[in-house]
């Protein structure tokens, strides 16, 4: 399985404060990765950064083997990057469609039309018309991913999506990605869950102040070792 994206040697800074240090990691394409850590470890910043959304004082971010440390978010929007951020960051007086539509504005191709979206989150089919605002916070992050989707993105980028939501919407959620994924969409998920984290990935990359404390293919780890690499820690 050959790398979609890239990333090296990042440094990332806002003001004088560094939030990243020489972070580095590959995604394979077609795969899942999870990205963990304490708050505050950088996971946020480093998906920011992938994004275009956050500028990279070093270092580079390659994508389908080409340097896009420098493109715009717009850029890489277009080329197939997609964020979902955390907070989900919706327009509350838009309706649910039009909040998709936004999304559709830069599409990479017309890969995911409204209705194999709709498709793929039937919890909101029925609240197109809806406004944002007034939707569930399950519906409001599954409207954030679909508005991410429109754009057709070859790579996902997820930012806590099942934070603070129910287990039945989680589990939802999570289908609606391994559903994301079998359709050939690459994605990166920033997790707190390590139970669950380590159950849907194939790759961990593990973050502890800016760092990067662990980097493996999920087989090859124990949650001892996971746990260890959160806190700083050497494995029992």
């Amino acid at each position: 399985m050959t790398d979609l994206l890239e990333v090296t040697g990042l440094d990332v800074f806002y003001g004088d404060f560094q939030a990243l240090f020489g972070v580095s990691m590959s995604v394979p394409r077609g795969g899942a990765t999870a990205l963990v850590g304490a708050n505050g470890a950088g996971k946020t910043t480093l998906l920011r950064t992938i994004a275009g959304a956050q500028a990279a004082a070093r270092g580079t971010v390659s994508y389908q083997g080409e340097q896009i440390t420098a493109a715009p978010p717009h850029q890489r929007i277009a080329k197939g990057i997609a964020l979902v951020p955390e907070g989900r960051r919706l327009f509350a007086s838009l309706t649910v469609q039009e909040n998709i539509q936004v999304g559709a504005a830069a599409a990479a191709s017309d890969d995911w039309p409204l209705e194999r979206i709709y498709d793929a989150f039937p919890m909101i089919a029925r609240r197109r018309g809806q406004r944002a605002s007034t939707l569930s916070g399950g519906e409001q992050q599954a409207v954030a991913i679909a508005r991410a989707l429109a754009a057709a993105p070859a790579l996902l980028l997820l930012d806590e999506i099942s934070l603070g939501l129910a287990p039945l919407v989680v589990e939802a959620l999570y289908g609606t990605l391994a559903e994301l994924r079998a359709a050939g969409t690459t994605l990166v998920i920033v997790e707190q869950d390590l139970r669950r984290a380590m159950a849907t990935c194939d790759d961990l990359v593990c973050l502890l102040e800016g760092r990067v404390a662990l980097a493996a293919p999920m087989q090859n780890l124990t949650r001892d070792q996971v746990v260890a690499a959160y806190f700083g820690e050497r494995p029992t």
